[in-house]
């Protein structure tokens, strides 16, 4: 049995920082990434390489497993902000939270990343706020960097060549079973077992049902977290241009007034693309978009998203995301595309409407229909009210021919009880850091914790 110093489960970018950051202060350390996914390297789609029009179900998916996780083939937004992008500053102040944040870019910086960051504080950036306040939409406060999805595979590339040679990094490698024994925490795949003095889960969304299901196992407390379930938006980049030429990214919250809930943009991507991905055995939707002129559209697309937190005596968000997700793949044979007109006319687009459309969807495989028999009607609602509010800051928001692609959910562990160093209560020298332990919901506040963990490692090895 291969024994390490420290085992980390996942190669996305808060396993990829935590393991950083550890040799670069311990280089003599043996540490070990164990990943589901291919190789960077190896990571090919072929539904992004145009070899198939719809997801054949990979046995491991290129977009979402892999070194590098799901942000690798992301359009790598990275926020500056402790107002969204995670909860680490429920167990760090703040002002570390930026630290951290900021001890990340320069990394990234190391690697390839741009220097250049969009700004909430500009003149113009300050009136879209005030316009936004007066339509009863909020702006939240952040820099964003975007580095474009072919600069971010590069710089992810440059990490894993830096890293190879100076921690294990075993791909094909799942991990199914944890244990802790004398000490010590045994790491189950198929075919063989390792050992390690600390662990640390870092399994990203797509580990996120995985890791709940040991964490009970383990008797480690858990708290649900919201989930956020929605659809995404396509339409003309000059409707959102005097918004995505300031800021790129714009965060904008809303509490509708028919329920009160929160929905919000999220992802936004000017000039961008709509993606799929293969979440949980299930399809859902995303978006990227590029640095390099040429492969830029004519279209923006973002998120948009309704956020519910259920109270007993429910308690398995992420089994309800999952069952909306599958519902839309069976009535779609995948993603589902909806013209926002027939969603409000209560009408199925069909080919032949859709091949009226002023848009036309950049996602190839995605199949006209109807999203009224997917979503349940609050969020149907909160959602149009949403579209119609953003008309307000944004005019053509509404226009019948916006496109709605469904569903898109962003599935967040349970959050186990941890302490203030990101390590679990009734487990010793076992840290939970990333989305998938459900501390973070963003690349810039996964790799902070990621940071932050090693750190603590080496205080206890010193």
């Amino acid at each position: 049995m291969k024994h390490y110093n420290i085992g980390i489960i996942g190669g996305g970018i808060s396993g990829i920082m935590a393991a950083y950051e550890l040799v670069q202060h311990m280089p003599e350390l043996e540490v070990c990434i164990f990943e589901k996914g291919n190789s960077i390297i190896d990571r090919r789609c072929p539904l992004t390489e145009d070899k198939t029009e719809k997801c054949i179900n990979c046995a491991s998916c290129a977009i979402m497993e892999g070194f590098g996780g799901c942000g690798s083939f992301s359009d790598g937004k990275y926020n500056f902000t402790t107002e969204f992008g995670g909860w680490l500053n429920d167990y760090i102040p703040s002002e570390k939270v930026m630290d951290l944040i900021e001890y990340m870019d320069k990394i990234l910086i190391k690697f390839g990343a741009t220097t250049h960051r969009y700004s909430t504080q500009t003149p113009k950036a300050r009136e879209l706020k005030k316009i936004a306040l007066q339509n009863d939409l909020h702006l939240l406060q952040a820099e964003v960097k975007h580095l474009g999805t072919e600069n971010n595979l590069m710089i992810m590339t440059n990490i894993f060549n830096y890293l190879k040679n100076k921690v294990d990094i075993r791909h094909h490698t799942e991990i199914i079973d944890i244990d802790h024994l004398n000490g010590k925490y045994l790491l189950s795949t198929v075919k063989e077992q390792f050992s390690c003095d600390y662990l640390i889960s870092a399994v990203g969304r797509v580990g996120s049902e995985w890791f709940t299901e040991q964490c009970k196992k383990l008797k480690i407390n858990l708290t649900n977290n919201q989930i956020d379930l929605g659809v995404r938006v396509e339409l003309p980049y000059e409707i959102f241009s005097h918004i995505t030429d300031e800021v790129y990214e714009a965060k904008l919250h809303y509490h509708t007034k028919k329920y009160n809930d929160l929905v919000k943009t999220f992802c936004m991507n000017p000039r961008g693309h709509v993606v799929t991905e293969n979440t949980i055995g299930v399809l859902t939707v995303n978006g990227h978009s590029y640095s390099d002129e040429k492969l830029k559209s004519n279209y923006t697309n973002f998120a948009l998203l309704v956020s519910n937190k259920f109270t007993s005596p429910f308690n398995e968000p992420l089994k309800y995301g999952k069952y909306i997700a599958t519902l839309s793949n069976m009535l779609g044979d995948g993603v589902i595309v909806q013209r926002f007109g027939d969603l409000v006319k209560g009408r199925r687009t069909n080919e032949k409407r859709m091949n009226k459309s002023f848009v036309k969807p950049t996602l190839k495989s995605a199949n006209a229909g109807d999203l009224g028999l997917v979503l349940p009607k609050r969020y149907l609602d909160n959602i149009i009210e949403m579209i119609y509010a953003l008309d307000n800051i944004a005019r053509g928001t509404a226009n019948y021919d916006t496109l709605l692609y469904g569903v898109e959910v962003k599935f967040y562990s349970a959050r186990p009880e941890i302490n203030e160093k990101l390590e679990t209560i009734k487990h010793p020298n076992f840290y939970a850091i990333g989305d998938g332990a459900g501390i973070t919901r963003s690349l810039s506040q996964a790799a902070a914790s990621g940071i932050y963990v090693a750190r603590n490692i080496l205080d206890k090895i010193h």
